[in-house]
């Protein structure tokens, strides 16, 4: 199987040509606006990689979540995390729905981890296509300590204060925002990848409604290493909204039915994976259908 790096090299050089502005995240450019021009290009591997049959369903409740934005309210779109090429994709497919799916896709502000910015320049030119809060991820803070790590945990706490700063300051001006729960990709040799983390109820508690968004379909998987060593397929990616729902409601939902848990903000997170878990199951043997039509699945060519 090719990788990412290898099947798309010049696609790689030209986007190291538009963005040169690889560096470390702080406190002062967790901010990020996204540079269209990269856009083309990762819509090439988009085009590169879909099988016909991949779409958006459930487009109808993206536009609820786009109204309401609109509107002054704050909304979360809440997806599954497979690869790196997920909101490249969702960003593609939208795109393909008209000028409504446009408008949906220009609204998305991604909440991105900073190993994204920081890992490698190709990483951060392909990152950089689109608006983003960056953070600093609690996964990346396990194992520190806090003594001799003392300046990286004031720079974690700087960075995110900012982030969720920046994250208020335009929740309610029109944006969607974007957020992976799970805070990283699903590895298959690591069943915690799976696990919402608990600051998921932070952001729930924060905003008025939220759109869970299912992932069927998988052109990029993950190795251990380097993320543009990663093994590229061809494949039929569905991407499913389900219906949009009050943060308030759901959260209090869980919260009663989780009376004696300890952790009631991981009971957030897992009752919130329970359901993205539940919409993968229910919508893949559409897209199987897709598959025993004949559309099955091959390396690029």
């Amino acid at each position: 199987m090719e990788t990412l790096n290898g099947l798309f090299k010049d696609l790689v050089v030209q986007a190291l040509q538009i963005y040169r502005s690889f560096g470390k995240i702080t406190e002062y450019n967790v901010y990020q606006q996204g540079v269209p021009e990269i856009l083309p290009l990762l819509d090439k591997m988009s085009d590169t990689l879909l099988l016909p049959g991949s779409g958006i369903g459930g487009f109808e409740h993206l536009e609820d979540a786009y109204t309401k934005a609109a509107s002054g309210k704050s909304c979360l779109l809440l997806l599954e995390h497979y690869s790196n090429l997920d909101l490249p994709i969702f960003s593609y497919l939208l795109r393909k729905e008209g000028k409504r799916g446009t408008a949906i896709a220009d609204a998305l502000v991604a909440i991105a981890g900073m190993k994204l910015n920081e890992e490698s320049p190709a990483v951060a030119a392909f990152t950089a296509a689109f608006t983003r809060i960056v953070i600093y991820p609690s996964r990346s803070l396990m194992g520190l300590d806090a003594v001799k790590d003392r300046d990286e945990i004031i720079r974690s706490n700087s960075i995110n204060r900012k982030a969720m700063k920046s994250m208020l300051d335009i929740k309610t001006k029109g944006k969607l925002i974007l957020v992976f729960p799970s805070g990283t990709r699903y590895r298959p040799w690591d069943l915690s990848t799976k696990r919402g983390v608990r600051e998921i109820d932070s952001y729930i508690k924060s905003f008025d409604y939220m759109c869970p968004v299912a992932i069927n379909g998988e052109v990029l998987h993950v190795r251990q290493g380097y993320m543009m060593d990663d093994f590229v397929s061809r494949d039929v990616v569905r991407m499913t909204a389900g219906p949009v729902l009050s943060c308030t409601d759901f959260r209090e939902k869980v919260r009663s039915e989780a009376a004696d848990a300890e952790d009631k903000k991981q009971a957030t997170a897992d009752a919130l994976m329970r359901i993205l878990d539940d919409m993968h199951r229910a919508l893949e043997p559409e897209r199987e259908k897709v598959l025993l039509a004949g559309k099955s699945i091959t390396e690029p060519r």
